[in-house]
């Protein structure tokens, strides 16, 4: 796709910037309801270009969603929190000490990427940055 090849090409630019260097990249992933409906995940057109120009390992199997969450349009900031509350599991390869650059499209509250992050600190990750094409 043109256009997350494009967006890409700017988060790379904010990636030399601001001097990060990640051992991998991953898309937080979509509810499998989500991803049925719509074809593809956003994130991960977004993060496999971007891992590409970092010359980072992409994974979009090292992050799990455990179990589909209900939409967060609507919900308060605790509510977004109580709904993303475990919705993921990391691992499936060695995370120990590495730089997780964790790629999503719109931020809003940070409660998706805060539990995403969760996970993989907690499967060893020793540094989990969040990276996002806007903030809502």
């Amino acid at each position: 796709m043109a256009l997350g090849d494009t967006l890409s090409r700017l988060l790379y630019q904010v990636c030399r910037q601001e001097a990060l260097h990640p051992d991998l990249v991953a898309p937080v992933p979509l509810s499998r309801e989500r991803k049925r409906s719509r074809g593809y995940n956003q994130a991960a057109l977004l993060a496999r270009p971007l891992a590409w120009m970092l010359g980072a390992v992409y994974s979009n199997t090292m992050l799990h969603r455990m179990r589909d969450t209900a939409s967060q349009v609507g919900l308060s900031i605790e509510q977004r929190k109580e709904n993303m509350e475990a919705a993921f599991s990391a691992g499936k390869g060695d995370l120990t000490g590495k730089t997780v650059l964790l790629v999503d499209d719109v931020l809003t509250t940070g409660a998706t990427l805060d539990a995403a992050a969760k996970a993989f600190k907690a499967a060893g990750a020793g540094k989990v940055i969040g990276l996002v094409v806007a903030r809502a």
